[in-house]
């Protein structure tokens, strides 16, 4: 990245939330880490090896992405969300193809490393993911994952219910996240190193980040297997109702399907498939999360509770003992650069608790 562009973004991110300084309060500015997204990401396309010459590109790859976005966003608190066993399913009794792609899928996920099968490679990254999570639980930020629930519902829960009053940094790749901008959430993207704030998405999207669940209902989400509305994209929504970038101004999917032009093309499209739109809505939703009581008081339990605080010497002996000397060669000026100021929040949070 060019200097210009990093002080660019060092320049935004002063703008809109100050630094890790500013505050005693640890939840002042709350990093929370879609867990899995920056996974699979990195895997996918690190190829570094250990000195015994084994993949190790995404536990290299998790921990440079997680201690850059700190280091970069400041946060006086990180909270890292992973999918909890059987998250799907609640989205798939709505609707069973959810996410199906995923279940079939044949392709390599990591085609930069030379493994002999896709059984080999699965085994590596389950084994990697599960040495990323071993790693986190010595460093000062706090982990979660909810059987039941998806990393989704999670952080906007947190985000929107938990902590309504804190500002909030969303790190991921997951365009559903950008219907939470506001001017206490944010969105920052690791892969287009982009702080999505409400102007932001306006102007990458044409509409107000309150809006952008419409245009996503319109597309549908090839990710996630769920089809958009057939015959109109959303550069046809847009059309028929460009006051959607205008702050303000929402509308729900009946509004749009009664307050169109009646007897056009349009019209004759989403009356026929209203149910459709409803049922994305539903999937794509991250405003009001469905999540049973049992699964908000675990997740009221960590976030509220003691942050683990920095265990330096068993980390060390961690990486020793997976040999990543040429991954990491700096490893105390990175954990004094990336971990140290928040380890002081979690001290601060853990003494006042």
């Amino acid at each position: 990245m060019s200097n210009e562009k990093y002080l660019s973004i060092l320049d935004e991110i002063k703008k809109h939330g100050g630094g890790s300084d500013i505050t005693k309060n640890p939840n002042e500015k709350v990093l929370i880490i879609d867990g899995l997204n920056t996974f699979i990401r990195v895997f996918s396309v690190i190829p570094t090896t250990n000195d015994d010459g084994i993949h190790i590109g995404g536990i290299v790859g998790f921990l440079k992405s997680v201690g850059y976005a700190i280091k970069m966003l400041g946060p006086t608190r990180t909270i890292i969300v992973f999918d909890g066993k059987g998250g799907s399913n609640r989205r798939r009794k709505l609707y069973p193809e959810y996410k199906a792609k995923r279940r079939t899928k044949k392709i390599r996920l990591n085609r930069v490393n030379d493994f002999e099968n896709m059984d080999d490679e699965r085994h590596s990254m389950m084994m990697q993911l599960s040495r990323c999570v071993e790693y986190l639980e010595t460093l000062p930020v706090s982990i979660l994952s909810v059987d039941s629930v998806e990393a989704d519902d999670v952080i906007a829960y947190i985000a929107k219910q938990l902590l309504p009053k804190d500002n909030h940094i969303i790190m991921s790749t997951d365009k559903d996240f950008l219907q939470l901008v506001s001017d206490r959430i944010s969105v920052w993207s690791p892969t287009k190193k982009k702080l999505y704030k409400p102007d932001v998405v306006k102007e990458e999207y044409g509409v107000t980040s309150k809006n952008l669940l419409m245009t996503r209902i319109f597309d549908g989400d090839a990710s996630d297997n769920i089809k958009g509305v057939m015959g109109i994209g959303s550069k046809t929504l847009l059309k028929n109702f460009p006051d959607l970038a205008d702050d303000g101004v929402t509308y729900t999917v009946d509004e749009i399907v009664d307050k169109c032009e009646q007897g056009s093309r349009f019209h004759n499209i989403v009356r026929k498939q209203r149910d459709k739109m409803h049922l994305n809505h539903r999937l794509m939703q991250l405003q009001e999360v469905d999540i049973s009581g049992g699964a908000k008081l675990k997740i009221n339990r960590v976030v509220n509770g003691k942050i683990q605080e920095l265990i330096k010497s068993k980390f060390q002996t961690m990486f020793i003992e997976d040999r990543m000397f040429g991954a990491l060669p700096n490893l105390e000026s990175w954990i004094m650069l990336n971990w140290t100021n928040l380890n002081r929040f979690a001290k601060i949070n853990n003494n006042g608790s």
